[in-house]
């Protein structure tokens, strides 16, 4: 398993290892020993799992207040998604900042997002299946959304040739200099 640090601080790209032959393939997608070996030293609670219909549906951007907080491990198990973490941590050198990566069923890349911050992403294929495990469970209460277009945070999502499809909450995100953090 590679462990590969982004520019955010704490934000990893994981890299399973693929046995493949004939017959197809096998992948550990998640180990507590490798990833402790990597300084990822955490306790899942929760597995979430969604399903995009369509190219062009985005998620995000999302996030947890404390003591709420999630950490990630999120991957593509079908399709091919455009995964972004936002730096949403007050004090950081890198607050307002984000990071992506490609997430393909064929590539098995993980992205892994610690706590503080925002994440979502985009359906690139036609569409997708999208499968995380998380540290603290879903409270709604503490759930809260920044727009996905925000121009402060110039996130440059990939061109989908589609409409971009939101959720009502979604729609309703708050920009970043309004948002709880």
């Amino acid at each position: 398993m590679k462990v590969t640090e982004t520019k955010l601080k704490g934000v990893y790209v994981v890299e399973p290892q693929v046995f493949g032959d004939a017959r197809g393939w096998f992948m550990e997608s998640w180990s507590k020993r490798k990833l402790q070996a990597a300084g990822i030293d955490v306790e899942f609670v929760q597995d979430n799992q969604s399903y995009s219909a369509e190219k062009g549906t985005l998620r995000g951007l999302h996030y947890q207040l404390n003591p709420m907080c999630q950490a990630k491990l999120l991957r593509a198990t079908r399709g091919t998604i455009f995964d972004v973490a936002v730096d949403i941590r007050k004090g950081s050198p890198t607050f307002g900042q984000w990071v992506g990566a490609l997430l393909t069923e064929d590539n098995h890349r993980q992205l892994w997002v610690p706590p503080g911050l925002a994440h979502g992403f985009l359906v690139l294929s036609e569409s997708a299946d999208f499968l995380y495990k998380t540290t603290d469970y879903y409270s709604p209460e503490h759930e809260r959304c920044i727009r996905w277009d925000d121009p402060q945070l110039a996130i440059a999502w990939p061109s989908v040739e589609a409409a971009i499809q939101l959720s009502a909450k979604d729609q309703a995100g708050r920009w970043l200099a309004e948002a709880d953090l």
